[in-house]
């Protein structure tokens, strides 16, 4: 119900007061899914860390703030957020969101690292992602959508570590086993540390084993923006090798060149 004005149609006081309890009921409903994440921001310009920090804090995250590598990596090595907003450089070091990168994934190899960077050059986002990054995005960003993109970090890592009970049996080919409700991939029974983009083009991959899977099917499975053929490359580099970790002869990535990749069946091992 609205009445008239000489500006125009505005809301009843009915109205307002909905909207008032609606507005209220959604913030506290915000603030309490949020109020347990740990964030933590590592960013050498104080408007640029200010900002972030207000915006995040809004949503009921609780923050860290840290200017220089040293300090974060001193704090985080004695408590490890749930996740880190991370610059590559800082002050007057040019690579120290790598080296600081590598130095918590050391600790916590499931940490989710989202990359915030003027550094937009392929190598270096190539960089971000071998070295385990959930995410690289670059500078200039709209603060709406990084808090969404924060958002969706930590659903995703919810469902890693907090996996809701199986509703569907596994998907397996041959010592592979994909727990889609899980997120978790295994190979011959033991688990793969993988990052969330990782376990999309695993999937993706073994969906029809044999058959190729073209790079703009692979890009559409990362769900990330940004993504160049070199990008999955690095990716299924960094798979091979976690692969490889657990059964030196692995072999069931192959390469379709100048097309995509397949996942190769395993050839049947009869016994003499």
């Amino acid at each position: 119900m609205r009445k008239w004005r000489s500006n125009g149609f505005v809301p009843v006081k009915r109205d307002l007061i909905q909207t008032k309890m609606y507005a209220s009921a959604n913030r506290f409903i915000r603030r309490e899914t949020h109020l347990s994440y740990k964030i933590a921001i590592v960013e050498d310009d104080p408007d640029q860390r200010h900002n972030y920090t207000a915006a995040l804090e809004k949503q009921g995250y609780e923050i860290s703030a840290y200017a220089d590598r040293a300090s974060a990596r001193d704090a985080m090595s004695r408590a490890m957020p749930d996740l880190v907003v991370l610059d590559i450089i800082l002050g007057n070091e040019i690579d120290a969101g790598f080296q600081l990168c590598r130095e918590l994934l050391a600790i916590d190899p499931s940490l989710p690292v989202l990359f915030l960077t003027e550094r937009v050059d392929e190598i270096d986002k190539i960089s971000g992602l071998r070295l385990g990054a959930w995410d690289y995005q670059p500078k200039p960003v709209s603060l709406g959508f990084l808090v969404e993109r924060i958002a969706s970090l930590l659903r995703l890592k919810a469902l890693r570590d907090n996996p809701a009970p199986t509703t569907r049996p596994a998907r397996e080919t041959g010592h592979l086993s994909i727990d889609e409700d899980a997120m978790q991939i295994h190979w011959r029974q033991q688990l793969l540390e993988l990052t969330i983009t990782e376990f999309r083009l695993i999937a993706a991959l073994a969906r029809r084993p044999g058959y190729p899977v073209a790079y703009e099917a692979l890009m559409q499975a990362t769900i990330q923006q940004y993504v160049t053929r070199n990008t999955i490359n690095t990716h299924m580099r960094n798979i091979r090798r976690k692969f490889c970790a657990l059964d030196s002869a692995f072999a069931c990535i192959g390469n379709e060149y100048g097309h995509g990749y397949r996942w190769v069946q395993e050839s049947p091992v009869f016994p003499k």
